[in-house]
């Protein structure tokens, strides 16, 4: 259980602490409210490449990471599809300094040309190394923008092309920085040994003269629904032929997440899961195979993947794999397979908590999400889902017509 304080500055800014007096530690964490969601679909990659900028200083402190490192702490980020996380964990007596730090390049990030064309030589090296010059790398473009049509999920989070980074202007930069970076769009979360009043009497010393201006809401376009099986095939210089089908699936705050997520952990969540032992220790059709959902805030993906061995066809393995979906129509999980995934989820989830990072995290996420009750009410959902449930879930998400597939042929094979 995850108590808070949770406090809105005059500015807009969205305050929760939790104080954690089992730990000397402290964790600062600042979610805003902008992912690759928000982004133009002629300039994407643009929230990504803010994760990177954010670290080049600003004109007060020209280098973020020294006065981290002297606090003795420690920092990093991510961007996803539906917001950007920023976090620094330090010993508590120096929180003040991960605060300081966060105010200052809220608002006052130092974007000069010399800083922006080096970020975007790393981005687009990235881009190149980890996407397009890997194999499988292109995976998740392919299958994104074959699965969403209209919904800006269609596109990766490291954004379309390359070319929307190298082309983007100085102008366009600032433009995005000054309309998704300010207090009215961010929420901050501190977990540690900081009693929750101080931890808002700081706040208020470091973010309450932060100008803020409240966004208008963004309306993003409707994904229609799928209707038709969608499928492409690839040749690539890749090691083995992979088949991949993704489905709809309900977003972050529908029942149906809730059933995915378990069935993703029925299917693969670990050695004694359904497709391990079904596809690679019985009937040997796979090296590799894996189950899992993309976690969006909006309707996301049930993805189905693996590596087929040598001798295996393409269609073998899609078959195989429609096979197992198919079992989850009409054979009920044993209570045994139920209570196994949802021992697991609760164990992950207790453990997780022992750490004063991810409580801060938490935080965050589910005030972003707008359900603060999900932050201690999610082993209660998971222990509430039916066997009758997961058949119901899976006749309504497993369909042929909303199926989107990719396969992976190695080039020096014949099909």
């Amino acid at each position: 259980m995850i108590k808070y304080t949770e406090h809105t500055l005059s500015n807009g800014l969205t305050v929760l602490a939790h104080h954690d007096a089992d730990t000397r530690m402290a964790a600062v964490n600042i979610v805003y409210k902008v992912g690759s969601r928000n982004e133009n679909p002629k300039r994407t990659g643009f929230a990504h490449l803010f994760e990177h900028l954010m670290f080049r200083g600003t004109k007060r402190i020209p280098d973020f990471d020294i006065p981290v490192q002297e606090a003795c702490g420690e920092n990093n980020a991510f961007t996803g599809n539906d917001y950007t996380d920023y976090y620094i964990t330090l010993p508590a007596e120096n929180i003040e300094t991960a605060l300081w730090l966060e105010s200052d390049r809220m608002t006052g990030l130092d974007i000069t040309e010399q800083a922006l064309e080096a970020e975007k030589k790393v981005v687009i090296e990235e881009f190149n190394q980890r996407y397009l010059n890997q194999p499988y790398g292109d995976m998740w473009m392919l299958l994104r923008s074959m699965a969403y049509k209209v919904h800006p999920y269609r596109w990766a989070t490291i954004g379309m092309t390359p070319e929307h980074i190298a082309g983007a202007s100085l102008s366009e930069v600032r433009d995005f920085y000054r309309r998704w970076y300010n207090p009215a769009n961010a929420i901050l979360s501190i977990a540690g040994d900081i009693p929750e009043a101080h931890a808002m009497e700081l706040t208020e010393k470091w973010f309450g003269d932060v100008a803020g201006k409240e966004l208008p809401p963004m309306q993003l376009p409707a994904e229609p629904e799928q209707t038709e099986a969608r499928r492409l095939e690839v040749t690539r210089p890749v090691p083995a032929t992979s088949v991949t089908v993704a489905f709809k699936m309900g977003g972050r705050l529908d029942r149906n997440f809730y059933d995915c997520d378990l069935i993703s952990d029925l299917l693969a969540g670990g050695a004694s899961a359904r497709l391990n032992q079904s596809l690679i220790k019985e009937r040997g059709l796979f090296s590799a195979v894996n189950a899992y959902i993309s976690g969006d805030v909006d309707p996301g993906l049930f993805i189905v993947t693996g590596h087929l061995l040598p001798e295996v066809s393409a269609e073998q393995g899609e078959t195989a794999i429609w096979d197992e979906l198919e079992k989850l129509k009409s054979v009920p999980a044993s209570d045994y397979e139920l209570d196994k995934v949802k021992n697991k989820f609760e164990a992950g989830t207790i453990f997780g908590e022992l750490n004063v990072m991810n409580k801060a995290m938490n935080l965050g996420f589910y005030k972003m999400l707008g359900d603060m009750a999900l932050l201690n009410g999610e082993i209660d959902i998971f222990r509430s889902i039916t066997a009758a449930e997961v058949m119901e879930a899976a006749r309504s998400t497993f369909r042929p017509e909303t199926s989107s597939t990719l396969i992976y042929h190695p080039e020096n094979r014949q099909r």
